[in-house]
């Protein structure tokens, strides 16, 4: 689809140790009581996502839904058999909300039917995270902490502006080099947050290159004075080095990833109103600075009937058309959204558009996340 305007309408259990080829070890909580109903097929329902990149990643204003298009289009990867992590860096998490069961901060399999895992990373369990730094202080930056000012080896300690989001960015970028998943779906934190996430690789690359310059620099110092003065003069930590080393190169493939739209989606989320439309625009404004390719934007909470956009009486059942002649609210609303949508006509023109009918009820839990998942397809 690649326009946005509409006519008026008349009216799971413990996180899997050893990867997600292994058998779950429990339920997940939006299961149907047991002998009430024959599950249905999730396939059937959601549509053809087998096209999608590797990774898809939501990004957009507070409050835009971000988090229910990445819930639904994990649930939907998952369905149709695709290995696939749901992953939130939100500091304001609301995945638990969407899945209507608690999300961990590690990576856990979240239902048993499907292979769906789900994670909301906490930037202040990832400054302190063990798998991020060792027992005796070092990290994978080495030294870096203490040229960056942090307590002598972790980098991220201390209260350093920006910590929390560059133990974040590290964690995710552990995640998204997982070949265990087979797809990575991310609900980004707000525009603000997301665009300071997205700087992070060059900001570290860059600390990164200038530390292991140094280093190298004071290796073969070192080996000078060995020369001159005779005896073993201490060399710097080779396993330091090596991790540094690791970090650029991880830095740099992410780079790549993100540039790549055969490998990366970046889909901007909005809703039909004037502030909206100028944030997103400036979203992918920047996005373009970073060569970071946007091919869907998603058109949230606009006030159409379900049926303009998902022709399948099986989902509508339970979907409230708006009415546009009996409701005085109803028609100023929709004559915001008209103007709104009108603006953001030739700002969007050439990307995929995907619209997303104004629900009455919240999305939440499966039986929405799958008509959210079909707006989407």
């Amino acid at each position: 689809m690649s326009e946005i305007d509409v006519e008026p309408v008349d009216d799971v259990s413990e996180a899997d140790e050893e990867g997600p080829d292994d058998e779950p070890a429990g339920e997940g909580t939006d299961r149907p009581d047991a002998g009430t109903e024959e599950r249905p097929d999730l396939s059937e329902a959601f549509g053809v996502l087998t096209d999608a990149p590797e990774y898809v990643l939501y990004g957009g204003k507070g409050g835009v839904g971000k988090t229910t298009m990445a819930a639904a289009t994990g649930l939907a990867s998952a369905a149709e058999g695709a290995r696939t992590l749901v992953v939130s860096t939100d500091p304001a998490h609301s995945l638990s909300d969407a899945y209507d069961r608690p999300i961990p901060d590690r990576p856990e399999r979240i239902r048993d039917d499907v292979p769906l895992w789900a994670v909301e990373i906490d930037p202040d369990a990832a400054v302190e995270d063990a798998a991020v730094f060792s027992e005796d202080g070092g990290g994978p930056l080495g030294g870096l902490g203490e040229m960056l000012g942090g307590d002598g080896g972790n980098p991220l300690s201390g209260g350093m502006p920006g910590a929390d989001e560059a133990a974040a960015f590290q964690q995710l970028l552990g995640l998204l080099d997982d070949d265990r998943f087979d797809r990575v779906v991310v609900d980004t934190a707000p525009t603000g947050h997301t665009l300071r996430l997205l700087e992070l690789p060059d900001v570290m690359d860059s600390m990164v290159g200038r530390f292991l310059a140094f280093r190298e620099r004071m290796s073969g110092m070192m080996d000078g004075l060995s020369g001159m003065f005779g005896g073993d003069a201490p060399d710097p930590d080779e396993e330091d080095l090596d991790d540094l080393r690791e970090l650029a190169d991880r830095i740099e493939r992410l780079r790549a990833v993100l540039r790549d739209p055969a490998r990366t989606d970046f889909r901007v989320v909005m809703v039909p109103e004037e502030m909206s439309v100028m944030e997103s625009e400036r979203l992918l404004e920047r996005l373009h600075e970073f060569e970071i390719p946007v091919g869907t934007v998603v058109v949230n909470r606009v006030m159409e009937d379900l049926v303009d956009v998902v022709d399948d009486e099986r989902l509508a059942e339970e979907f409230v058309s708006p009415d546009l002649e009996g409701c005085e609210f109803c028609q100023r609303r929709w004559s915001v959204q008209q103007d709104a949508l009108g603006r953001a006509q030739e700002i969007f023109r050439g990307h995929d558009v995907k619209r997303v009918p104004l629900f009455a009820d919240e999305v939440r839990g499966e039986r929405r996340l799958r008509i959210v998942a079909r707006c989407l397809a």
